[in-house]
């Protein structure tokens, strides 16, 4: 056998150590970019396999590095997301990471605002850089010089990119209520939905409230367009219940720093729900059932 290098050794085990003190905010940034904790991870292993490759003694910042690298990679991932998105069926929702006091370390990462899933949908809307440049500012305040250099485009650029997104996001934003009120109407709708009241759903809706669905093609008896509007939601909400509800047990989680619901059938997650809302009541009702998108928040649930 080839004798190890006592030095190479040395200094790769410098690097993982670098690397895994920095992971938690490199997910993050993926995460919040993408929406995709499967392509976060994606994307912070392929920085891993950068940095073990790079020749670290040219390297004066390696969190910035690591940063740059996780950035831009997350990009290109995010350029070829939207044309995969744009044959996706049913409407696109972000996957949730659980969030509680019981998560790991990566998820929970610099929480803020744009961890939400309706700020996360929201992203969506802007282009690539224009969500990096914000992510970068609003979650992990990242100097504007250092967000041009990351971006390769100038200062000035990036102020403006930060702020026509900061603009876009608070159009699409209504005030939010409390966690404490969210979390009672979360636990009302659900309660109502359960039984089909169709009564109690409307009291609890704002007038243009609408039910996103995010099956992937792969569920059966899931609306593959969105539902608008208090009567149309609630009635929906009532002929869903009998076909949906029996034989499930409902899980509290906070997920994506907010109160949500795990529903199982068993031992299989079937949907994750949460809701949006305001003064106005509840104006979006969010449900993740994509297998794939529920995989890793129910392996962390399960049994």
């Amino acid at each position: 056998m080839p004798a190890v290098d006592p030095t190479a050794a040395d200094e790769l085990d410098k690097a993982a150590t670098e690397f895994l003190g920095l992971r938690p905010r490199l997910f993050a940034i993926a995460y919040r970019m993408l929406g995709s904790s499967t392509e976060a991870e994606d994307v912070v292993q392929e920085t891993w396999v950068r940095w073990q490759a790079t020749d670290r003694t040219t390297v004066i910042d390696p969190a910035a590095f690591l940063a740059t690298t996780t950035t831009r990679l997350a990009i290109n991932v995010a350029r070829s997301a939207r044309k995969r998105r744009e044959a996706y069926v049913g409407p696109w929702l972000p996957e949730p990471v659980d969030t509680g006091a019981g998560s790991d370390l990566e998820a929970r990462a610099e929480r803020g605002e744009e961890l939400e899933l309706a700020v996360l949908l929201l992203l969506e809307r802007l282009s690539p850089t224009e969500r990096a440049a914000y992510v970068l500012r609003e979650s992990f305040d990242y100097p504007y010089g250092q967000i041009a250099a990351i971006l390769k485009v100038s200062e000035a650029n990036t102020r403006q990119l930060v702020s026509r997104a900061r603009k876009r996001i608070a159009a699409g934003r209504r005030a939010p209520v409390s966690s404490a009120a969210h979390r009672r109407l979360l636990t009302a709708f659900l309660a109502a939905a359960q039984t089909g009241d169709l009564a109690v759903l409307e009291a609890l809706f704002a007038s243009d409230v609408v039910n996103y669905s995010d099956g992937g093609g792969t569920v059966r008896n899931v609306s593959r367009i969105p539902v608008f509007g208090r009567t149309r939601v609630a009635k929906f909400m009532r002929a869903f219940a009998p076909r949906f509800w029996p034989d499930k047990t409902i899980e509290p989680i906070e997920a994506n720093g907010h109160p949500g619901a795990l529903i199982w059938q068993g031992d299989t997650l079937v949907a994750f729900v949460t809701v949006n809302a305001s003064e106005e009541g509840i104006h979006q009702l969010l449900w993740v059932m994509n297998p794939a998108k529920l995989a890793r928040i129910s392996a962390a649930h399960a049994g």
